[in-house]
Order: structure tokens, then sequence, then C-alpha cells
């Protein structure tokens, strides 16, 4: 890659993804259900779908600049959506198909949504808040008729096959997707259509995706990661992008590596630990895979000489945000340092900074920080001028994760330096926990933090002061665990409660997560 990143004044992805659809040979994608039903979808086809799905959306009223909340499942329509609604340049806003009705009314208010696209599985959560949300005027369905929605298959049968895409500048918004914060709601982060040209330069020499291999990026829709590697930086590339439709089942997931020919792997740490732990693991054969990538936290050094005792791969580590692209890797050309998140990715500049905006020394524990020059930083927070100045610490956007950078210009990464909680690859806002908590009446007040975990990386933990009246058992832990999952997305949900009697505060009031973090910290420790 060269020593700058071009950006057109105009740029809309869906129009590069349909250039690939010349090629009437080429597989955009190959979806794979529990029972093994397989469906291969060309370039063409695709085009064809994603043409007339923007001639729906036209022909209701939305189209260029219109927010539309997608709330898909791993599936074709969730491609054939997004690849739609950028022809239309609407902006897109990724919704995760397990967010609750509090989720979803939360971001439709607050962007001002003005068309939601669901399945029938969701479609309950969206008619409880239906009435809640004065700018949501259309409702589209894929998979099912209902009273006040739009049958999307039906409507798309009629609709015309050609469709020219909104020539959109560069500078427009295309994106905007909610990421966790550490008080109030989630942060809407603002990205326009220029980030996908710019993210295909970055993040080439990682995932290192070539025309026409099958890649598998297991990240779901509605996360910015599924955005990054499963739709951007495959059909960007004229790959094919492989989807398994099923849950997570380490065993199935190799199963698939060894069936059909994956070429790349894009996986997150929990997903490649529980992998290496399967019996008899050198019973798998994996077809076609010659590159293995993580992101989302640190992977053992265990588990990458896991892979590559039996697999003939190294799991090359990543780091990124919903803020901006791949800051940090280990990149094709990178040799690998165990435990290391790599080398900053050319041409950014990534530092490690103190808390006047300093570079500190090698080998200095400080904050991570990213240049604000950088293409592919995300343009602020959606209305909210005070979160997006916080952001900033002079000229270096601040991720919020510590670290430091060795004598070879490897980054390692130390931990969070706020109280977001990042587990099996999800960030969650303890405030989100929090908040679903104490509407629960046995609770008088709570705090949630990240506590260490084998598997997942850290699990969320919530240490729960009780109302007089109520008894801490395992019966009630039970309880609360399921008033979460049913008031917030079942992610986010406390894996272990702990009952006391206090929490400890500052001297204006306000609870110190942090010394409860260091405390399940030294505790994980001593249990080792």
């Amino acid at each position: 890659m060269g020593d700058s990143i071009q950006i057109p004044e105009y740029y809309n992805f869906a129009a590069v993804v349909d250039e690939f659809a010349e090629d009437y040979s080429r597989t955009a994608l190959v979806a794979v259900s529990e029972d093994r039903r397989e469906e291969w979808v060309p370039y063409w086809r695709l085009r064809e779908w994603s043409n007339q799905f923007a001639h729906v959306m036209n022909g209701f009223g939305v189209g260029r600049g219109d927010r539309v909340l997608v709330t898909l499942p791993r599936s074709v329509e969730a491609y054939v959506a997004y690849l739609g609604l950028m022809k239309t340049g609407a902006v897109i806003l990724p919704g995760s198909d397990m967010l609750r009705a509090g989720d979803l009314a939360y971001r439709i208010r607050h962007a001002g949504v003005k068309a939601v696209v669901a399945y029938e599985g969701i479609r309950g959560q969206f008619e409880a808040i239906r009435d809640e949300c004065p700018t949501l005027r259309h409702l589209f369905l894929f998979g099912g008729e209902a009273e006040g929605w739009v049958d999307v298959r039906r409507e798309m049968q009629s609709a015309p096959r050609n469709y020219d895409p909104v020539p959109t500048r560069s500078d427009e918004l295309a994106f905007l997707s909610y990421t966790s914060g550490t008080t109030g709601g989630p942060k809407g982060v603002m990205h326009t259509h220029g980030w996908p040209c710019a993210h295909l330069q970055v993040a080439t020499r990682w995932f290192d995706v070539r025309p026409g291999e099958i890649a598998w990026a297991t990240a779901g829709p509605g996360w910015a990661k599924w955005v990054w590697s499963p739709f951007v930086s495959v059909l960007g590339k004229g790959g094919t992008a492989f989807l398994y439709r099923g849950r997570f089942d380490p065993k199935v997931y190799l199963e698939l590596l060894s069936s059909y020919p994956i070429s790349l792997l894009c996986a997150t740490p929990t997903e490649y630990r529980l992998m290496a732990k399967v019996d008899g693991l050198e019973h798998y054969r994996p077809r076609a895979l010659r590159s293995a990538v993580s992101a989302g936290e640190p992977l053992n050094r265990e588990v990458i000489e896991t892979f590559r005792k039996h697999f003939g791969v190294v799991v090359r580590d990543g780091y990124g945000q919903t803020e901006n692209s791949l800051m940090i890797g280990t990149t094709v050309d990178t040799p690998v340092k165990p435990g290391s998140m790599g080398k900053p990715v050319s041409p950014y500049r990534i530092a490690v900074i103190d808390e006047d905006g300093r570079p500190v020394p090698v080998g200095q524990v400080g904050d991570i920080a990213i240049h604000r020059d950088a293409p592919t930083l995300f343009r602020g927070y959606l209305d909210d001028p005070e979160r997006t100045a916080k952001a900033f610490r002079g000229e270096w956007y601040v991720t919020g994760d510590q670290g430091r950078m060795d004598e070879d210009g490897y980054m390692w990464f130390e931990g969070r330096a706020d109280d977001i909680i990042i587990s099996a690859g999800y960030t969650i806002g303890p405030f989100e926990v929090e908040d679903a908590l104490v509407r629960h009446p046995a609770v008088a007040e709570c705090a949630a933090v990240a506590s260490p975990d084998p598997e997942r990386g850290s699990i969320v933990k919530a240490f729960v002061v009780l109302k007089e009246g109520f008894e801490g058992t395992p019966e009630l832990v039970a309880e609360l665990q399921e008033h979460v999952k049913r008031v917030t997305a079942p992610y986010k949900y406390p894996r272990e409660v702990e009952f006391v009697r206090d929490l400890p505060k500052t001297t204006s009031g306000k609870i110190r997560r942090v010394e409860l973090r260091a405390a399940e910290r030294a505790k994980k420790l001593q249990q080792k």
C-alpha cells in the first residue's frame, strides 16, 4: 500500500460491488443453514436483488439521507438490504437481531429513524414501541406478512431489476452505528460513504481477501465488525462471503471449515478458544484454509500455537473500534509476536500517550490513540458534541484502551482505561446493565464490571445491593439474569451476580467501578 489513502469526491460502495457482477461466473455469497441447506448467490443476482430492494425503498419514499434501522440476522437478505439502501443514498443503522424493544426505541428516537427493515423473529419488539416513535413511518418485513408491515419479498417481485446508484459524495453520512458508553445511552457513531473506500485500502493486508476466494467472517449483522469484514472487506475485493445461519458450535465450525473450500477465517478470540479445546482436533482437515485473523480482544498464545500445530495457519491479531477501522494488526507481511496486537497499520499515526496527549517512552503503559487525520476515523457522535469532544485529547482520538509499544514497534494490550466491558467480542456499557437491573423491584442499587474469564476474555459481573425484605438467593440470581435478558439484549446479562451490603463510592457519591474491577482481577488471579 502506498503512503497515503486516496478517496474520490464521489463514492458509493454498492456501485463498486456492482462492477463484479459483470463477470457472470463470480459468486458473491454462500449461505449454509443448520440443516446444511445451501444457497449460492452470484454477483449478478445480488445486483438484481439489491436493485429491486432499492426500488421498493424509493417507492415508499425512503431515499437519500433518510435513516433506516436494519435488524436482520446472518442472511442473504442482510446483504441485499445493505447494498440496496446504499444505492438509494439512505443512512444505515446496523442493528443486532438480539436487541430488545427499549434498545430499538432509543435508536429510533435518537436518530430520527424513518424506516425499519426487520424479520419475523424481532417483529414483536417493534410492535411494542411503534407508537412511541413519531419519526417512524415505514416498517419493512422479510419473511412474512403482518398488519402495518410491508412484505419486502412480495414488493420486490414486481420491481425493476435495473437501478442507477445515487452518486453519493464521500463526505455524506452512510452508517450510523451505535456503541455502548460508560454513562447514558449508546452513542451514534457517524461514518461517511468514503469510509468503505478508506477501509479497503487499510485492511487489505490484514484480512487479505482475494477475488474468487471464499472468506468466512463470523460477525453478525448489526455490529461494526460485520460492516468491516463480511460486508466491505469481502465484497469490496470480489471475494465470496461464506455465512452460516446457525448458532455457534465449535465442532460445527470445524466441520464447515473441513467441508467447504474456505480460504480465510475471521473470528472472535472466544470462537478460536473454544475450537482449540475440541477433542480430536487432529481429525479435522480444513480444506483450503490459508489465513486466519482474530479481532475484539487479545488472543492467547496457546490458542495461536494450537492452530499452527493442527492446521498450519498462524492466527493474526487485529485491533480497531466502531469509531475507526483496523488501526493495529499483524498483517500478512508482519512477523507474529504471540500475545501482541501487531503493529500500527500504515499510513496511520498511532501512539501511546499520557494524560497531556504526549507520546510515552517505549515500554511504558499509556492510552492507545490514533491521530485525528486518519481517513477512517468517525465524524463524531450524532448530536453529542460533548461526548465527541471528550473522545479527543489534542490531536489524538483516545480509544479508551491502554497499552504499550515495544522496541520493535509492536503494540501490547493492557486493558480498558474506562468501564466498558468487552465479552466474547461484544462491547457492553455498564450503564445498560445497571439500568436494566435497577428496574427489578428487589434491587436498590448495583454496579456492573468486567470480570476475567478464560473463554470470553471477560464476563459481566453485577454487584447488587438489595432492598429491605429481599434475600440474596440462587433463585433471585437467576431471576435477575432473566430480567436483564428481557429488558435489554441477552448478551448483556450478568453471568455472575454478587450480593453486597454497599458499593465503593467517591466522596461525591459516584460508584468506583475501578475498585470493583481491580478486586475481581486479583480474585481471579488467586484462583488460577
